[in-house]
């Protein structure tokens, strides 16, 4: 009897590991799901939202969370705390990630401007610590700042742990994940993108990094617009690498499904990738003056993020000029 009482313990216990297992994986795959966790689109002008999909369910932003450093560094040089060509110096805080970065290093100079567009173009990471530190001084006082921003935009399900998006891991000072929904992202795009010079930055499609004897800068060689040019160096500099912009949809929209002449009209904003969270993209664009704004996170792969991201835009914008 005993013997029999031992092995349904044990068997019930076996039950209960696999059922918190099980219990574990799936909140594990909770924040990427096919074709997305959360979606949402709507006109930028009004804010009216025209196709919603599961927008407040939670999911991990990744690198989307720039947008919101994006944002307040903008919001910052609007109020004349500094300029886009004030030249910002790295703290130790600005250390080499294991994914996207430039590889500024302490002691190192690059300008605030050539900051936003490592941010944005190549999502470095690097450069959202070099500018978070910049605004408030150091990385928690700016963790602060994001999160007091958020809650004045009514993100009320967003809660921000760094400013790039990272994950938590053993190199990194956070211990949990950024957090937010498709529909707390669509008030942050809808206040970014009343800053037109955020398009300076998101609509690049490549530019050079080049080092500097103290630091490093940025040339733009293509936007949405504008073809190719050299860059131009000078003595002591060279060209590192050429930075591209994750956003596939600012580079080729061959089935015309944007605009039917087959213009681009997408324009920026942002994309993000984790493994715990899949991929996520804030796009916008414009046709004849009226301008809308997708988000989508969480999505398996980023072929099936900018597949539905593309479609939402493109009927977005049908719908709002037609």
């Amino acid at each position: 009897m005993k013997a029999r009482q031992s092995a349904s313990a044990v068997l019930c216990c076996a039950a209960a590991l696999l059922f918190s297992a099980a219990l574990s994986a799936a909140d594990a795959v909770s924040h990427r799901m096919t074709p997305y966790v959360g979606a949402i689109s709507a006109d930028a002008s009004s804010g009216r939202v025209i196709v919603s999909d599961g927008a407040n369910r939670e999911a991990y932003p990744a690198s989307v969370t720039k947008l919101m450093t994006a944002l307040i560094v903008l919001e910052d040089i609007k109020a004349g705390k500094y300029k886009f060509g004030d030249v910002v110096t790295a703290t130790p805080d600005v250390y080499r990630s294991e994914a996207s970065w430039v590889g500024i290093k302490a002691g190192e100079k690059m300008s605030v401007r050539d900051l936003l567009y490592a941010l944005m173009v190549e999502s470095a990471n690097d450069a959202a610590i070099a500018l978070g530190v910049q605004s408030a001084g150091s990385l928690e006082a700016f963790v602060a700042k994001m999160n007091d921003r958020a809650s004045a935009l009514g993100m009320t399900r967003t809660r921000y742990y760094n400013p790039n998006g990272l994950p938590p891991g053993k190199r990194y000072p956070w211990k949990k994940f950024n957090v937010t929904t498709a529909a707390d992202q669509l008030k942050l795009a809808l206040e970014i993108v009343k800053h037109r010079e955020i398009f300076e930055y998101t609509s690049v499609k490549t530019c050079d990094l080049i080092k500097t004897p103290g630091g490093y800068r940025i040339s733009v060689t293509r936007t949405v617009n504008k073809p190719f040019k050299e860059s131009k160096i000078v003595s002591g500099e060279k060209i590192v690498k050429t930075l591209k912009n994750h956003n596939n949809i600012l580079r080729v929209d061959k089935k015309k499904i944007l605009n039917p002449d087959g213009t681009e009209a997408a324009d920026g904003l942002k994309t993000g990738y984790i493994d715990a969270g899949g991929s996520s993209i804030i796009l916008t664009g414009s046709r004849c003056g009226r301008r809308a704004v997708v988000v989508v996170l969480g999505s398996a792969s980023s072929a099936l993020r900018d597949e539905h991201a593309r479609r939402l835009l493109a009927d977005a914008l049908g719908s709002l000029v037609w």
